[in-house]
């Protein structure tokens, strides 16, 4: 594998398959450090439960799904429940919308198709599609991961929906010092990039930035020294609306190709530094 990343210092927000993100970083290179965003990802068992009794009671016009891993979380929900069955026949009844790819292929695997999908695995994406779709009085049930999704929400209750939200998992915040020491090397870049697999990550370290009024300070490192990393469209978008101005994220949604990507950003600004300078390019 190409040295893309040598002399760089990556930062991985993630707490999940944080390993594999690690060896690919070092395969290129790099040297990854591990500044874990994110605490513990669960499930939500209660609440999941009680807004399954309730979609089943009252079945929605409309169901929005947002992850692919959301909806196997409720259907193995239902599944211990007794009423799969019967939430499959719901559904199949139901319009439903979908974002991103392996929400679309977790419903292809029940025989089921949306008929309005996002258009860039974006819920801005998303909400493009469903302009020709009228929603007033419509009663929504809208299927998040582990977060609220204001600007979606907001959006459909301006049409006149009637949302209901289900969130099969829940983010705990992690550890304050966790937070502390990844400001702190963003801010006096300790780091050359960072990596972010979900929202939820870079919504604990903005949070810890404002209470520590240090947000513009975040926002300056990540528009100079420190590059931000993201996943896929969806955390990317999370970023931008933050203020963030330069995010590199891959066409496909994969750790894989967000390293790939961020190794030939890399090599980009090297190539750029050089031609910049006059010097020939040796690399």
């Amino acid at each position: 594998m190409a040295q893309n990343m040598k002399g760089k210092t990556v930062a991985i927000a993630a707490s999940r398959k944080v390993d594999e993100m690690s060896k690919l970083v070092e395969n290129m290179g790099g040297t990854p450090v591990h500044r874990p965003a994110q605490g513990t990802v669960f499930l939500d068992d209660e609440k999941l439960r009680e807004g399954l009794l309730s979609w089943i009671q009252n079945p929605p016009q409309w169901v929005i799904l947002t992850t692919g891993m959301g909806l196997e979380a409720i259907f193995n929900v239902a599944e211990d429940m007794g009423v799969a069955e019967k939430l499959l026949d719901i559904l199949s009844k139901s319009s439903i919308a979908a974002r991103g790819y392996k929400t679309v292929n977790a419903l292809k695997k029940r025989q089921l198709s949306p008929i309005v999908r996002d258009d860039d695995g974006s819920s801005a994406g998303l909400i493009r599609s469903f302009q020709t779709h009228h929603l007033s009085g419509a009663n929504i049930i809208l299927q998040l991961h582990g977060e609220s999704a204001p600007k979606l929400t907001k959006w459909l209750q301006e049409q006149g929906a009637i949302v209901t939200p289900l969130l099969p998992y829940r983010h705990v915040q992690p550890e304050e010092q966790h937070l502390e020491q990844l400001l702190n090397d963003i801010i006096q870049a300790n780091v050359d990039a960072v990596t972010f697999t979900s929202a939820p990550q870079f919504h604990f370290l903005v949070e810890y930035a404002h209470k520590q009024d240090k947000m513009k300070e975040l926002l300056k490192a990540f528009a100079g020294p420190v590059v931000a990393v993201a996943v896929g469209k969806v955390t990317a978008q999370v970023l931008l609306e933050e203020g963030v101005e330069r995010v590199i994220a891959p066409e496909e949604e994969r750790m894989g190709s967000m390293m790939v990507t961020l190794g030939r950003y890399f090599v980009s600004q090297v190539n750029n530094e050089i031609a910049a300078s006059g010097e020939p390019n040796k690399l």
